[in-house]
């Protein structure tokens, strides 16, 4: 958890394996912390005691109408972010991803394509529905918008709500409008709650933990990494963090021959 108070105004969000639960805002008020947010998908509230400038307990976080959980804190500047169980990876024997899907206009899109070779790939697993996402699809549309013209392309593998077609293609538009993405949204036809949506969409990779997930493709079409993890503007120096490593791995992959 990251917190900032300022006399009784109260922010800050939680990190967790794959992401971070974005702004948080609440006040202090005597012993008390309260904080919530609300994003158009998820409503999240959190109580607290603060017993001392080092812990806080009694905790309960409330997620929508019935998730309810209770959390303690420990202050600890040195605490290590939280690890991913089996992240995302190639599948022994695989090196390459195969696969094409619809756009926003019913126009099948594949990663051989002739747009796509010998360029820098970045496939992005998202769902409309995903807070995250919408923090990423942000990051990458801005960066996509600057950068294409050196020889990157950046992919959208969407899996949403349900396997309408129609209403799926209704939320993506509004995505895509939000966010000013000029680079292809692709339904893939899997919901993010299909147990067996890699499988069917992504067979050469074990099964995708979280969203978003980023793969990382150099010019030879090779699978050179894959990310799981994203903290966002709200995490503060985490997200530079994500931002200096991102840059990092397209830029290698750019200056490669």
């Amino acid at each position: 958890a990251i917190f900032k108070q300022q006399n009784d105004k109260l922010t800050g969000t939680f990190l967790t394996p794959s992401g971070d639960y974005r702004y948080l805002e609440g006040i202090v008020t005597g012993d008390s912390l309260k904080l919530s947010t609300f994003d158009g998908a998820h409503a999240y509230t959190f109580y607290a005691k603060i017993d001392n400038a080092k812990n806080i307990s009694g905790g309960v976080f409330y997620s929508g109408i019935s998730g309810k959980e209770t959390w303690i804190a420990v202050k600890n500047d040195k605490a290590p972010l939280p690890s991913q169980d089996a992240p995302t990876r190639l599948r022994e024997g695989e090196s390459k991803l195969n696969f094409s899907f619809n756009d926003l206009d019913g126009k099948p899109v594949s990663i051989n394509d002739e747009r796509y070779q010998n360029k820098v790939i970045i496939i992005q697993v998202l769902g409309s529905w995903c807070p995250n996402c919408m923090d990423e699809t942000k990051f990458l549309s801005e960066y996509y918008n600057k950068n294409k013209s050196r020889g990157m392309e950046v992919i959208g593998l969407a899996y949403e709500y349900t396997t309408d077609l129609e209403r799926s293609t209704r939320s993506l538009q509004k995505f895509q409008r939000l966010f000013n993405v000029q680079y292809p949204l692709l339904i893939t036809g899997a919901t993010a709650a299909d147990e067996n949506k890699t499988e069917k969409t992504l067979p050469q990779l074990t099964p995708i933990r979280s969203f978003p997930t980023t793969i990382f493709i150099d010019k030879k079409g090779i699978v050179r990494q894959i990310k799981g993890t994203f903290y966002g503007p709200g995490t503060g120096k985490y997200h530079d963090d994500f931002k200096k490593e991102f840059y990092s791995i397209v830029d290698g992959l750019l200056n490669e021959k």
